[in-house]
């Protein structure tokens, strides 16, 4: 057997599942705004039964008032505070709203609308307090305490928090790497999908960096500390996250930018026809009469729902089809996207290894399944990527995979085993020594120089044959890149902690020029910060933690759900539920049709205003006239709204020039290398 596949004493291999961080979740019912509002749900449902059977005012009247006071104090106070700042804010003029209903009768409708505003509120402070919690318990990755090596050779257990530059750790098969540094001694597997996304573990031998909270695997490694523990890569991530969560701008829908203008016009132009006339001594009654119909007829009730149905209705449609679109906000703004920066592990590709080539020697005399059964036999005590997708091969043909004997690994080498009496090695593939082995090397060659990774199978001491590995592109990739340069104008940029060989082929397959490999996460945030700063609005795809801080500096953030990790789902602005790649650029169209709807909405609701107000100002419009005006206006603006819970919508979404196709390509898509180029 070669060199490169030396023994090494038999061990049973640590377990790569990594430990679940706690998750430190706030109770919803912690929240004030969640109290309240449920409290303002609670009477309202209480009330509306005793209201809607005829029951006297007195049973429903203090329950519907309570109703008001529960849901309304908290925003109503807020309005108060910016009223001061001269700012007429949205909740002042709900609640205004909400009171003026009430004024003139309609209790009902001016609790639901409490009800309904005092809901949203509960819901953004939840999906606010989920995303602080995920950032926090980004910092459970790094584990609590540390082996400390100290001068006389001794070892001490200390919290991770107390090490310093210059400290030596020691981190054991299975555990978690303590701090920021450098291997001194020691070859290991160190899986840091969590800071570069890399697919695969990684090598890493004397004068390697590791990072904190990244999760070693076979053999044990001495590292120097070379950063402060409040310093380390995870805990940036952490800051990145939180900071460009505050920086990011605050986003108004667009109604609120008409509103802010439209109310305090109204608010004029009724205080102005209430007064003017009574100073040139008009009679109080009819004066009042037309003030009370000026503002009845243009109030904003169907302006409000020009916006708020088309994007509700857009949010449910996505939903349907797998897209959690967490906001109207959010759903307005992707259709507001021109430039798409993509992750690739688990974005792109499937973020998987699988076997993509069984190359067996002809010397050999065996097979494919004979190979791969021998490769599947030594690897199945192997708790490595590579085994688990060499082993998870031969079943999906159906072999037969006999026990093996002797089972040894060695860190970045390969696993060794007794399979049939005879000696099986499986591993990174050996350098030419001789004419036997000339011919795998040739063949490892060949499939490395395709973006394969090569694994040579060794049977009694000589080559056998090769294995080709790979990650999986997702399907539908392709399509999908193409279909957003279509939506964005430009073609999106691959952005990845990946190495560059292995993402500029994933790039060259799926029709991506602008390939920025090798990125740490503020290094991908740097890059979504440059385009940010040319003027783009920039949609960013991914689903690591590595990912988070570019969601949260993004114009818009789209995490993948399925193996997305908690802080990249909660920072993200919308979540692919079911993985399928080709419902982003669908969200993003469907996001552009609903924005087209909230035109035509405020163009339905502007014409009923403007000729209501105008016959209100010009003649006499009689008020049950005007309310019912008013109100037809609303149910149509309303309905109008409500076209995008069809499913033609999402259809037509899919379907629209640039759309991806999910239905053209059977099958999986093509296998790209995702590992790290270099020895198992």
């Amino acid at each position: 057997m070669s060199p490169a596949l030396a023994q090494r004493p038999a061990q049973a291999p640590p377990s790569r599942t990594p430990v679940p961080a706690p998750r430190r979740r706030t109770r919803i019912f912690a929240l004030p705004e969640a109290r309240w509002a449920a409290a303002a749900l609670a009477l309202f449902l209480v009330a509306l039964p005793l209201y809607l059977t005829g029951a006297p005012t007195w049973a429903w009247g203090p329950l519907f008032a309570l109703a008001y006071a529960a849901g309304g104090w908290e925003p109503g106070r807020a309005g108060l505070q910016a009223l001061r700042a001269r700012t007429l804010d949205v909740d002042l003029l709900m609640i205004v709203a909400a009171l003026g209903a009430a004024a003139i009768g309609q209790v009902m409708d001016g609790a639901l609308l409490i009800v309904i505003f005092a809901t949203s509120g509960a819901l953004e402070a939840v999906a606010t307090a989920r995303t602080a919690d995920s950032v926090r318990g980004l910092l459970d990755l790094a584990p609590a305490t540390a082996a400390r090596l100290r001068d006389d050779g001794g070892e001490e257990t200390v919290p991770t928090g107390e090490l310093a530059v210059g400290d030596t750790i020691l981190v054991r098969p299975g555990e978690r790497v303590g701090a920021d540094g450098r291997v001194l001694d020691g070859a290991g597997e160190v899986d840091q999908a969590t800071i570069t996304g890399e697919p695969l573990p990684v090598a890493k031998g004397p004068g390697d960096e590791v990072f904190a909270g990244t999760l070693n695997g076979t053999g044990a490694l001495r590292v120097k500390v070379e950063r402060d523990p409040s310093d380390s890569v995870i805990a940036r991530i952490v800051a990145m996250v939180e900071e460009a969560s505050r920086t990011k701008a605050p986003t108004q829908l667009f109604i609120e930018k008409v509103e802010q203008r439209y109310a305090i016009g109204m608010v004029a132009a009724t205080l102005a026809l209430f007064v003017l006339p009574l100073a040139l001594g008009a009679a109080l009654q009819p004066t009042l009469l037309r003030a009370m119909t000026f503002m009845i007829v243009a109030s904003p009730c169907a302006v409000v729902l020009a916006t708020m149905p088309p994007l509700l209705s857009a949010i449910a449609t996505a939903g349907r089809h797998g897209v959690l679109v967490k906001s109207a906000v959010v759903m307005e703004r992707l259709g507001q996207v021109d430039a798409v920066a993509l992750d690739k592990t688990g974005t792109l590709t499937e973020g998987t290894p699988h076997v993509t080539d069984i190359r067996p020697l002809p010397a050999s005399g065996l097979s494919e399944n004979e190979l791969l059964r021998l490769a599947a036999a030594a690897e199945h005590a192997s708790e490595h990527p590579l085994a688990r997708a060499i082993v998870d091969a031969a079943r999906i043909r159906g072999l037969d995979i006999p026990s093996a004997d002797g089972f040894a690994s060695a860190p970045g080498t390969g696993v060794t085993a007794t399979v049939d009496g005879t000696a099986v090695a499986v591993g990174s593939p050996a350098r030419p020594r001789g004419g036997h082995a000339r011919p795998a090397a040739a063949v490892a060659a060949g499939l490395e120089a395709e973006g394969r990774t090569a694994v040579l199978v060794e049977v009694g001491g000589t080559p056998a044959g090769v294995l080709g590995i790979a990650d999986r592109l997702r399907d539908g990739a392709a399509g999908t890149v193409s279909a957003l340069t279509a939506l964005s104008g430009t073609a999106p940029i691959l952005v990845t902690g990946d190495n560059p060989r292995a993402a500029a082929r994933l790039a060259a397959e799926v029709g991506i020029t602008d390939v920025r490999a090798g990125l740490l996460p503020q290094d991908k945030v740097t890059a979504v910060q440059e385009l940010e700063k040319a003027g783009r609005r920039v949609l960013v795809v991914g689903d690591g933690v590595n990912d988070a801080p570019a969601l949260a500096a993004a114009h818009t953030g789209i995490a993948m759900g399925r193996a997305g990790s908690d802080l990249a789902l909660e920072t993200a602005d919308a979540v692919v539920v079911r993985d399928e790649l080709a419902t982003v650029p669908a969200v993003v169209h469907l996001s552009r049709q609903a924005r087209r709807l909230v035109v035509q909405n405020l163009v339905i609701a502007g014409t009923f205003i403007t000729g209501l107000v105008v016959w209100d100002l010009a003649g006499h419009l009689p008020l049950p006239l005007g309310v019912a005006g008013h109100e037809g206006s609303t149910v149509i603006v309303g309905l109008n709204g409500l076209r995008l819970l069809a499913d033609s919508a999402w259809r037509r979404a899919g379907s629209a020039p640039g759309a991806a196709r999910t239905g053209g390509r059977k099958g999986r898509g093509p296998l790209l290398q995702g590992a790290e180029d270099g020895p198992r």
